[in-house]
């Protein structure tokens, strides 16, 4: 339980630091939806993504895993799609800002060992 509420506030940094970087990324309202967005974030990454990867395999091979980038990008425009609280604006946007919570996520991993049971 404990590793899931630390990846859920890993991925609000993420999308947090994502929105302030990146221009065509907005986040809007509180700590609460801030919170929102990142679990639906997460929810749309576990259930979405494999299923995704799975069906790409494919282009992600002819790719040498490049078009995990492409994947990273659409489920980052998915989410804004289902929330409010998060625009992206435009392809672009999307990539860049896939790539940044992808870099803060792998940091955040780093420093903070996943407890193991």
């Amino acid at each position: 339980m404990r590793n899931l509420i630390v990846r859920l506030f890993v991925n609000a940094v993420a999308l947090w630091v994502s929105a302030h970087l990146v221009s065509g990324i907005e986040l809007a309202g509180s700590f609460w939806e801030l919170l929102l967005v990142a679990a639906v974030f997460g929810i749309v990454n576990a259930l979405l993504k494999p299923l995704i990867v799975l069906l790409s395999l494919p282009f992600l091979i002819l790719t040498l895993g490049l078009f995990t980038l492409v994947i990273n990008a659409s489920m980052l425009m998915l989410t804004a799609a289902l929330v409010d609280s998060l625009v992206v604006e435009g392809w672009w946007a999307a990539l860049v800002g896939s790539v940044l919570v992808s870099l803060v996520s792998l940091l955040f991993s780093i420093v903070l060992p996943e407890a193991r049971n």
